[in-house]
């Protein structure tokens, strides 16, 4: 009997959950300013995580989708991002987002059923939530072929939880992307949980990341909670991606710390000793416990922080409630360059209950 093929996958960690290095650190990581800034946006994001929540509960909010205890991935990943390359996001990947450019208020409008939030003035390439599992990941294989064939020398990056990497769409965009050598970055959010199904009851690999082998696409495995692991692989994977060198899948291993969404209860199907066990691996307290050990970060510094987190929310919350509703036919716009026959009655008779509204509540 012969081998005809072996594979094997790495698993990268600079940091460990005491803020302790594990092995010689890359060299951008030896910038105190930058792994501050990097601890700035997780901040940033779990502030912005906790203001949303609590939107939502007093009724000025949508369902929304915590990313708590996953920060590491979007900053760490964002960080390493150009400009003009294209980020499709699910819908827990605020903090890639607003690292992007993507403001608050925006990101809070979507949040509010206003689709206008999706109209990210300052990340123009970047592609709104994806609320579908999986789906993201054909759309941004896609758009990495059209970069390919237009000589660009930009990447489409993708990122998907865990059960996403069991659906179709998953597979069929990683094969082809593996096919084109597209310049094509799967980031697979390893959370542990689609929703309430852990990531057992989903798959028998040992790894996501390995999934990638089949596609003919290198896959490496990363502690997500480890923002300069996840920095680190996302450098490589997008540099070998721009230079022509095909597409990569980077699974970072986190973990979901708050419930699947506002509209879930995660007490109902997980041991409160295991989520006590993944608060001990967060990714902010980690990078802060470096940080303070290097003598670049002190109790003034945190506080001041704080302090800019909630000036900024509050302002970014008051725009928010400031911008009033769309007419309801707005709900026909952008759709067709002509309304088609089926939907003309349809478009009367949202402005009939438009204007009865107003005369009834005006």
């Amino acid at each position: 009997m012969t081998t005809v093929a072996s594979f094997h996958i790495e698993y990268t960690r600079f940091l460990d959950a005491d803020g302790v290095p594990t092995q010689p650190l890359p060299e951008f990581a030896k910038d105190p300013e930058l792994l501050s800034a990097f601890y700035r946006a997780m901040v940033l994001t779990r502030a912005f995580d906790a203001k949303a929540v609590a939107l939502q509960r007093t009724g000025k909010l949508g369902t929304f989708a915590s990313s708590i205890g996953q920060e590491a991935i979007g900053v760490g990943l964002a960080s390493a991002m150009r400009p003009e390359d294209a980020l499709f996001p699910s819908y827990r990947d605020h903090a890639a987002q607003l690292l992007r450019g993507v403001t608050m208020t925006e990101s809070l409008l979507y949040w509010g059923g206003d689709e206008r939030g999706s109209a990210f003035a300052a990340a123009p390439h970047d592609f709104p939530n994806c609320v579908p599992i999986g789906t993201q990941v054909a759309h941004a294989a896609g758009a990495a072929y059209a970069f390919r064939l237009r000589g660009e020398p930009r990447v489409a990056v993708a990122i998907v939880g865990d059960g996403g990497t069991s659906k179709g769409d998953f597979y069929e965009a990683m094969n082809m992307a593996g096919v084109w050598r597209a310049p094509l970055v799967i980031v697979i959010n390893d959370n542990q949980w689609a929703i309430s199904l852990p990531r057992s009851g989903q798959t028998a690999t040992q790894t996501l990341a390995q999934k990638a082998i089949a596609a003919g696409i290198e896959g490496r495995q990363v502690d997500g909670n480890d923002v300069i692991a996840v920095h680190e692989a996302a450098r490589v994977a997008l540099a070998k991606a721009r230079r022509g060198d095909g597409p990569s899948l980077i699974e970072a291993m986190s973990y979901r710390l708050g419930d699947h969404t506002t509209a879930d209860d995660a007490t109902r199907y997980r041991d409160p000793e295991i989520v006590a066990q993944a608060w001990l691996a967060e990714p902010i307290v980690r990078l802060r416990k470096y940080l303070v050990s290097l003598a670049a970060w002190d109790k003034q510094r945190e506080d001041e922080l704080h302090r800019d987190c909630a000036r900024r929310l509050d302002e970014s919350v008051q725009s928010y409630l400031a911008i009033g509703p769309l007419d309801p036919a707005a709900m026909f716009d952008h759709l067709y360059a002509s309304l088609p026959r089926a939907l003309n009655d349809q478009f009367a008779n949202a402005l009939q209950y438009a204007s009865r509204a107003e005369r009834d509540h005006g």
